[in-house]
């Protein structure tokens, strides 16, 4: 067991099986401070005031090696300790940049404390101010990184009211990976358009460029009046109410 405890401890723990998760251990100050409760140095302080504790009981080493599941912070476990990943329904007039120069941001609707861990949370799916609709947020760097790439094409699935009355041309069109965006030198890739009503469809794209489903219509001199992502690869908005956010599993996009 101390052999498998040794190699645990230089591994990231994220990327672990559920059932070596509960064998990792780490510094204490180290984890402390990874989830964004306080620095290293603040440590020793909440160790002395017996803020925190390791099996029930006071601890006063801050190199000590831990589980998380054995540390509690105010008589309370630890907050993900293995990661972060939740679905936001991002309201109109909402960044998802983390300047709040550009005005109100998805981070101001996720709990402070999330804002100081390291790996730092990030948006996954960024939609620009306009839009409405799913969005993620994790801590997750690998999983950003394989949702957003575009050689993973996971699907995203629109909701789009347009300006006018929609031409079923449009479906031919968006489907055969023709069209060219101004300013870009590659066309879209295949889409797939759904005419529900006059001025309403649904889209799924495969890929992510800046704005490009109002680029899009625009192209054929459409004008996007509301635009809201219903779905992310095999996740549905469903009935999440605007501006809250739900927890998922870490590995819910494992199939993905």
């Amino acid at each position: 067991m101390r052999v498998l405890v040794f190699l645990l401890s230089y591994t990231t723990a994220p990327n672990l099986p559920h059932s070596a998760m509960m064998l990792f251990m780490e510094r204490l100050d180290r984890l402390i401070s990874k989830l964004g409760y306080a620095t290293r140095k603040e440590v020793r302080e909440l160790l002395r005031a017996g803020i925190i504790t390791v099996r029930n009981e006071e601890a006063s080493d801050p190199g000590m090696q831990v589980n998380a599941t054995d540390v509690l912070f105010d008589g309370e476990p630890l907050d993900h300790p293995n990661g972060i990943l939740i679905a936001f329904n991002k309201p109109v007039d909402v960044v998802c940049s983390k300047s709040s120069n550009e005005g109100q941001t998805v981070y101001e609707y996720v709990p402070e404390q999330w804002l100081r861990r390291n790996p730092e949370i990030t948006t996954v799916g960024r939609l620009d101010k306009d839009t409405s609709g799913l969005v993620l947020i994790t801590d997750q760097g690998p999983l950003a990184h394989r949702l957003t790439s575009p050689k993973s094409h996971i699907p995203k699935v629109y909701h789009v009211t347009i300006d006018r009355d929609l031409s079923p041309e449009l479906v031919i069109l968006f489907k055969a990976g023709t069209l060219m965006l101004e300013g870009e030198y590659n066309p879209c890739a295949p889409a797939e358009l759904e005419i529900i009503g006059p001025r309403e469809a649904k889209i799924t794209l495969y890929e992510g460029r800046n704005r490009q489903i109002r680029r899009m219509f625009a192209s054929q001199s459409y004008i996007v009046i509301n635009l809201h992502r219903e779905k992310i690869g095999k996740l549905e908005i469903g009935d999440l109410a605007e501006g809250m956010w739900r927890e998922l599993p870490i590995n819910y996009f494992d199939t993905e």
